[in-house]
């Protein structure tokens, strides 16, 4: 099967930010949740980030308003793996 590898370039409110972290926050009480797998050694920063563009692109996906894409999704960029 191809693999293809895309790259976001995203925006983010304070608000979304300060979201992400709380969430963050909460997960570590939680250390055997699912949300762990393959986020080991993985900064608070990081966590946060890969929260907000989860969040965004789930959003956009679920969402199909062309206006969220234009104001959070900057650029996409795509680069076969074969």
């Amino acid at each position: 099967m191809p693999t293809v590898k895309t790259t976001f370039k995203l925006t983010y409110t304070p608000e979304q930010y300060r979201k992400a972290a709380e969430y963050i926050e909460d997960m570590k009480r939680h250390p055997k949740r699912v949300f762990w797998l393959g986020k080991e050694g993985k900064t608070d920063e990081e966590l946060i980030y890969s929260h907000i563009a989860h969040r965004i692109l789930s959003g956009f996906y679920n969402n199909y308003d062309p206006s969220f894409a234009k104001r959070q999704i900057i650029d996409m960029v795509n680069r076969s793996e074969d």
